[in-house]
């Protein structure tokens, strides 16, 4: 890909879309099967640039969680073909109904499902982006224009080459999916004021990079937020519930945006429940950031500050805080969650069903790990990301979400007097 300037790229996306727009849903399977092939055959190829990206990340510093979301292994090579084949088989939702009726004179209305056109998706340190938001762009019948970051450099240079050669060998155009990585921050800014050209806009990172697109794009954004997840433990909260599901939320990827960053213990079960979750959690190798009660209760305690209940480690590190009420836990989360994702661990029916109720998150659950907020395991193949606005998409974004509707009204020589 040598073409001179980033606006070049959008544009061949831009007309680009119209074929995959006119793809049957066959066609697309049979593209999405091509570069889960070439994914395979090509795995050493990917590992080996992802090599070069970790060296020069551990060279610079950019620290362990962002190495684990950058780093590619023979095992996440395999998953993101697997991913893909699974998007592959996933309902078509172009064409499908959302709604209709038929007017008073006759005239018949339906609302029918489109592609969006050009997706565009800016996003840090994950290749597996690269082919996730590829894969679900194409069998939604878009085109995608990608902007994956300079540590993922070497590794999204392989990957949307395996894949445009994929798509070409499918007898499907390439430019379909492009790069403007090689432009850097002309490419991001390519992408933010592509009006015209750029359908939709997906940042995935950090705050101040979801910040950066939300704020300065001229083109339409489903902004996909940072997460502070909580967990509540409640007087009824069992405590092998209480120990599984909280250190596997922390520790199973703690990098990732649905690992739990804030646990709170309602005071009737603190001493009852904290020494078990803290033992269970810095066993672990998790560092405890907890306040006056819990560091009484627990050795090792980091104290916490008012900046503990506000951050998104990212890391083996969690802060524990012990709250008198439900009440004082809905209002805590109110104060500091980014409305991603949180869940509660109790018996009692009636905290649990108020719980639901009232927490004004993404996504919000009763006694399960906060893990669970992804498209795969939500059904969805993979994901675009999980949007924690509230217009168009809310939680983890798969295939419906990278549509818009259209009216279709078929008449019989009606006019409007």
């Amino acid at each position: 890909m040598t073409d001179q300037t980033p606006r070049v790229r959008l544009e061949r996306a831009k007309e680009a879309s119209r074929a995959t727009a006119a793809l049957t849903s066959n066609d697309k399977a049979r593209a999405l099967e091509a570069i889960a092939v070439a994914l395979e055959t090509h795995a050493d190829r990917i590992i080996a640039a992802n090599e070069l990206d970790i060296v020069r990340g551990r060279q610079e510093g950019i620290g362990d969680s962002l190495i684990d979301r950058l780093r590619l292994d023979e095992k996440r090579v395999a998953a993101l073909a697997t991913a893909v084949r699974e998007v592959a088989g996933l309902a078509d939702p172009v064409g499908q109904v959302v709604g209709g009726h038929r007017m008073p004179n006759g005239v018949a209305l339906e609302q029918v499902r489109v592609p969006f056109g050009v997706v565009g998706a800016i996003y840090e340190a994950r290749p597996n982006v690269t082919v996730d938001i590829a894969a679900l762009a194409l069998r939604s019948g878009n085109a995608v224009v990608l902007r994956g970051g300079s540590a993922a450099l070497e590794s999204n240079a392989v990957l949307v080459e395996v894949m445009r050669d994929a798509l070409a060998g499918a007898g499907i155009t390439r430019e379909a999916i492009q790069t403007v990585d090689d432009f850097g921050r002309d490419g991001a800014k390519a992408l933010m004021h592509g009006r015209g050209l750029i359908d939709v806009l997906v940042p995935r990172g950090s705050a101040g990079l979801i910040e950066t697109v939300v704020t300065e794009s001229t083109v339409p954004v489903i902004e996909t937020g940072a997460g502070n997840v909580h967990i509540v433990l409640d007087e009824t909260a069992p405590a092998d519930w209480a120990c599984d599901i909280v250190v596997n939320a922390k520790v199973q990827r703690p990098s990732v945006c649905n690992a739990v960053e804030t646990v709170l213990v309602l005071r009737a079960a603190a001493s009852r429940l904290i020494p078990l979750v803290a033992s269970a959690l810095q066993s672990e190798g998790v560092a405890i950031h907890g306040d006056d009660v819990v560091a009484g209760l627990v050795t090792s305690v980091i104290p916490a500050t008012e900046e503990d209940w506000a951050t998104e480690y990212l890391s083996l590190d969690v802060a524990i805080k012990v709250v008198d009420t439900l009440d004082d836990a809905l209002e805590h989360i109110r104060r500091y969650s980014t409305g991603h994702t949180e869940s509660i661990i109790t018996t009692d029916s009636r905290n649990a069903e108020r719980f639901l109720a009232e927490v004004d998150s993404a996504v919000v659950m009763v006694n399960a790990s906060t893990r669970f907020t992804d498209g795969g395991e939500f059904g969805f193949g993979a994901e675009v990301g999980i949007s924690t606005q509230k217009l168009h998409a809310r939680g983890p974004m798969g295939l419906g979400e990278l549509t818009s509707t259209k009216w279709l009204a078929r008449g019989s020589g009606q006019t409007r007097g």
